[in-house]
């Protein structure tokens, strides 16, 4: 890809900004695996402290931090209940059976978001042919729902059905800022109503590598050891840390930005004849249905011509995703490809 090239394949794309490489290179750095390296104690403090939880754990990736999460809360033959658009079930390998030899049920909410109620009806009675009902996980902004959105009330109500069944609740926060700037919502209300959570850094956020798994102090203790077993402890990882501590301190608020321009490529979606449906756009994930005879791959291969990259996310569906190097002026640039296809 050149510099030119407009992606919007996923927030994941963004390149460090001079800032973040300037706190990068400025780290001071130890060895991880001896919890000797003080950028990484500070990220991890920062996180902790930010949703109101004791402790934190700095890990190579989102899908690290949420297999670790599922291994911790459970044993072999309990079961997770997550709606079937989960990150935990779509794009984790089967991780959930493989690291934790674990079965789940998965639920069809509104758009990725489940409701008390059908969290309710899908806990298992023990019976010994059954699994075990152990772990909720709600994704907060959901990835396929479009970056659909969890109130807080939504959230607090399953909570409640939690303790009534005494389940563990994990939050995939993998892009839980976007889901804040919109809410309005603070981080330690979010953290209040969950036992564990994962924040992806090099989403939205703009860090290179990394998500943080925050939780109890016994929580995070245990979930170190998984992830040495994993194969996830770093050494001198303050550098990557630094990154994600900028990103917490500059990145968040400019998220509304993102938000903005995926409504902005809405509007032009929405008066185009080729477009069938679109989702509802709440943060920065746009996903739209090409009506038939509009293949994915010659709209991809259009934008391709004009130096824009998306990807498809169904036999008829399209994803765009907005971040921080894509900026109002190529929205516009997009705009006009759009209409001229």
């Amino acid at each position: 890809m050149t510099s030119k090239t407009i992606n919007l394949l996923s927030d994941t794309v963004t390149k460090p900004t001079p800032g973040m490489l300037e706190a990068m290179f400025a780290a001071e750095v130890g060895d991880d695996v001896f919890r000797e390296d003080p950028t990484v104690n500070a990220l991890e403090a920062k996180c902790a402290a930010l949703f109101g939880h004791e402790s934190a754990l700095f890990c190579p990736s989102g899908t690290m931090a949420n297999q670790i999460a599922l291994k911790v809360h459970t044993r072999p033959l309990d079961e997770v209940i997550c709606d079937e658009m989960s990150h935990i079930y779509q794009y984790e390998v089967g991780g959930y059976a493989f690291h934790s030899g674990i079965a789940i049920q998965l639920l069809k909410g509104d758009n990725g978001i489940l409701s008390p109620a059908l969290v309710e009806a899908a806990v298992r009675p023990r019976f010994d042919w059954l699994p075990v009902s152990r772990l909720v996980v709600v994704e907060n902004t959901c990835n396929r729902g479009g970056g659909s959105i969890y109130a807080l009330a939504q959230l607090r109500a399953i909570r409640a059905v939690c303790r009534r069944h005494g389940l563990a609740l994990h939050l995939d926060g993998a892009r839980i800022f976007n889901a804040l700037v919109e809410t309005g919502d603070t981080p330690a209300q979010i953290g209040a109503e969950v036992d564990s959570l994962s924040v992806c850094l090099s989403k939205g956020l703009g860090a290179p590598v990394g998500s943080v798994l925050i939780g109890s102090e016994a929580f995070v203790a245990e979930a170190r050891r998984v992830r040495k077993a994993m194969g996830g402890g770093m050494r001198q990882a303050g550098y990557l840390a630094a990154a994600g501590i900028y990103a917490l301190d500059h990145h968040i608020e400019r998220l509304k930005d993102d938000h903005a321009h995926a409504r902005l490529l809405a509007d032009t979606l929405a008066a185009l004849p080729y477009v069938a449906n679109i989702r509802p756009v709440q943060t920065n994930i746009l996903i739209f249905d090409l009506v038939a005879g509009a293949t994915p791959a010659r709209f991809l291969a259009h934008l391709k011509q004009h130096d824009i990259v998306a990807t498809s996310f169904g036999p008829q569906t399209i994803r765009f995703v907005t971040h921080l190097d894509v900026t109002r002026k190529m929205v516009e640039r997009v705009g006009e490809v759009l209409r001229a296809f």
